[in-house]
């Protein structure tokens, strides 16, 4: 089985005193190739760091979470687009809008999920998204960009199946996590899946977050990891009544074409 990691937080303080066990884990569960994550300047540039001192396996992203977008400047701005330029940076994000804890003001919220929207227009890139609790006016602001950039993933998506349908109808692809494995939240999930196409699905770990509660005997430390990919991708096959191969091998591909990724 061979997995694609579309979205782990590999630059998060937990991962700094075993990053090399972390990826060999992952390597014997079949995740072979992760997009890093960035999600505000400072961890975008990590992201690119850590990216590329594991060419071939690791890759990244770069823009600032909606958590920091009051940290946003014409300096953040231009970095990112310099970021941009490297070729193992695949996309912009993560970006977008977060009404459930409002770290930062709506306003601004809105004002940098446009100005990045706009880097990806310019610089031709997909966008690597993040939407929680603001979908009318995350959804409405994405309309005004969608055909002006190659592709588009709702990154973690939890949401409603009518959200589920206004993306799918913009051509979005559709990142699934272990939140499908949470008895207490997830369930709606389960039904859902089944309505995403094979070529719009991709899967992700978000980790450190979002540990699979499925996952038998459960670790200790509690922390997600890049090698519950696979239990991820099982879970997500029986709900779709399809074999795990068959999630994993769509799954991957749709990754590959989405960030440009070499098969291996």
């Amino acid at each position: 089985m061979d997995l694609v990691d579309i979205g782990a937080n590999l630059g998060h303080e937990s991962f700094q005193h075993d990053m090399d066990a972390v990826l060999q884990r992952a390597a014997a569960q079949g995740v072979n190739r992760l997009v890093v994550t960035g999600a505000s300047r400072e961890g975008s540039e990590h992201a690119l760091a850590l990216a590329t001192t594991h060419p071939g396996r690791l890759y990244a992203t770069a823009g600032v979470h909606p958590h920091h977008a009051i940290d946003y400047d014409d300096a953040t701005d231009a970095r990112l687009r310099e970021l941009s330029l490297d070729p193992i940076v695949r996309a912009i994000g993560e970006t977008g809008l977060d009404y459930n804890r409002n770290y930062s003001p709506r306003d601004v919220q809105l004002r940098v999920f446009e100005r990045q929207l706009q880097i990806a227009a310019d610089r031709g890139m997909p966008l690597f998204l993040h939407q929680r609790d603001a979908h009318a006016d995350f959804l409405a602001l994405l309309r005004r960009y969608r055909d002006r950039v190659p592709a588009a993933v709702v990154h973690c998506f939890t949401d409603t199946a009518d959200a589920l349908r206004d993306y799918l109808a913009l051509d979005c692809h559709i990142g699934i996590t272990g939140w499908i494995c949470d008895e207490r939240r997830g369930m709606h999930l389960r039904e859902l899946v089944r309505e995403i196409p094979a070529n719009r699905l991709m899967i992700e770990t978000d980790a450190p977050y979002l540990l699979p509660r499925t996952v038998r005997p459960p670790p200790a430390h509690r922390r997600n990891e890049p090698m519950y990919l696979r239990h991820i991708c099982e879970e997500i096959a029986r709900d779709r009544g399809e074999s795990a191969e068959v999630t994993a091998a769509n799954s991957t591909a749709t990754a590959e074409a989405f960030f440009g990724l070499a098969g291996l």
